[in-house]
């Protein structure tokens, strides 16, 4: 558990992602009393940058890294699935759901359930690993069940009910080098066998791997998107009438 909460909390994808979320949070219209709901909250700590934008709950299927969430104090944490949340219809202004989906057999079915929570004209940021191309012993190794182009993606969300606000691709820099790692290991095989790509690593090449997404972050944050990355967002909003 130890090594769980050291990954999150120091890991360069993980401080990075969260430096992308927060550049994407800052720009939406939430009012201090939001009622927030990290979907797939993990150890939670996400959750300790959602009390910047309101009041944060949290739900995980994993009851141990759920445990973890909770022992952090500063949220409800619900042990469930996406499909079936616990919580009554439009209880939630903003839903985080942070490479989540793609865990997901019926995507279609978790987003529908949390627009179904979400209040009218409240917001999701969604994030997903990209290129279908690019699948390899990582995507095995973590029971993805599919990556996401921008147009399956679009397909999904909006066959849920929700509207596209925005879509940016993120880890860009590091694309080229990744692809090539990782369609080299699906030709070719490895010699022993898959190896995580969450090991921390020394610290001055966790900060060096880093550093390209805090550029990144600081691009979204005036606006602007990304052609191309190893990863989706999405800024989605619930219709405030439905069609």
């Amino acid at each position: 558990m130890k090594a769980t909460l050291e990954v999150d909390d120091h890991h360069w994808w993980y401080r990075g992602r969260r430096r992308i979320i927060r550049a994407e949070l800052d720009r939406l219209p939430l009012t201090p009393a939001a009622r927030v709901l990290d979907a797939g909250c993990g150890s939670g700590r996400t959750l300790e940058e959602l009390v910047d934008y309101g009041d944060p709950s949290g739900i995980e299927l994993d009851e141990d890294a759920a445990g973890l969430a909770s022992a952090r104090g500063i949220a409800e944490v619900q042990v469930g699935r996406l499909e079936q949340l616990p919580w009554p219809t439009e209880t939630f202004d903003l839903i985080t759901c942070l490479d989540v989906i793609e865990h997901i057999a019926d995507d279609r079915v978790a987003l529908a359930e949390l627009r179904r929570v979400c209040k009218p004209g409240g917001f999701m940021l969604l994030t997903v690993p990209a290129y279908q191309a690019l699948w390899s012993l990582h995507d095995d190794a973590n029971h993805h069940h599919r990556r996401y182009s921008r147009r399956s993606l679009s397909a999904a969300v909006t066959g849920a009910g929700w509207s596209v606000v925005r879509m940016s691709s993120f880890n860009t820099v590091l694309l080229a080098p990744a692809a090539a790692i990782r369609l080299g290991q699906r030709r070719f095989g490895t010699r022993n066998g898959y190896t995580t790509d969450l090991d921390l690593g020394p610290r001055w090449l966790n900060n060096a791997l880093e550093q390209p997404l805090r550029f990144e972050a600081g691009w979204l944050r005036r606006g602007r998107t990304l052609p191309a990355g190893l990863s989706l967002l999405a800024v989605l909003r619930k219709p405030w009438t439905d069609a």
